[in-house]
């Protein structure tokens, strides 16, 4: 029981900052400049752990790429820390696992966007944030708004890309327990 509760504790508060690090990976791959208060929160929290890593792994094809890496790294912590508490320590399988870790969490944190930016466009489509997270979903949403016109001024594309995201996550979870099968 106390195991449970507190690798619920290390996964939610991991998550959310692989999630802040993932987010600065992506605003800075689109170079979107979000308002000042919540881009200097991002950078703050996430500086302690970028800043020693892009000397390292230096950013190249205008990528960030320390923030890609931080994020992988948090997630192996994540599965270091399990695997060491349950004593069935296997470091190829620790770092396929992290990897499905950091694809999942790209996925929900794509997925969270356009779920923002879906009550945003209902809610208050004049908000602060809604021209950044219209920009972040720009990637992903444009090519599927060029194939799927609006319908009655609804705009569809959101839905498919939600779909299509979890297609994706469905996918996943069937190759990597045979990725980790292949790596014992």
């Amino acid at each position: 029981m106390f195991y449970e509760m507190l690798n619920f504790v290390v996964e939610t508060v991991t998550g959310i900052y692989a999630g802040f690090l993932l987010l600065r990976f992506w605003m800075q791959a689109l170079k979107i400049r979000p308002p000042s208060a919540l881009g200097q929160a991002i950078f703050q929290l996430t500086d302690r752990v970028v800043l020693p890593l892009r000397r390292l792994v230096p950013g190249f094809w205008g990528l960030d790429w320390a923030s890609l890496i931080a994020a992988y790294l948090v997630a192996m912590l994540v599965y270091l820390f399990a695997s060491l508490w349950t004593g069935q320590f296997y470091f190829p399988m620790v770092l396929v696992l992290a990897l499905y870790r950091l694809l999942q969490w790209i996925i929900y944190g794509l997925m969270a966007l356009i779920i923002i930016e879906a009550i945003l466009s209902f809610v208050n489509p004049h908000a602060p944030l809604a021209p950044i997270i219209r920009a972040l979903n720009q990637p992903l949403l444009s090519p599927l708004r060029r194939l799927i016109p609006a319908v009655g001024g609804i705009d569809f594309s959101p839905l498919v890309a939600l779909f299509l995201l979890q297609v994706v996550n469905r996918l996943l979870a069937v190759a990597f327990p045979q990725l980790i099968y292949y790596t014992m």
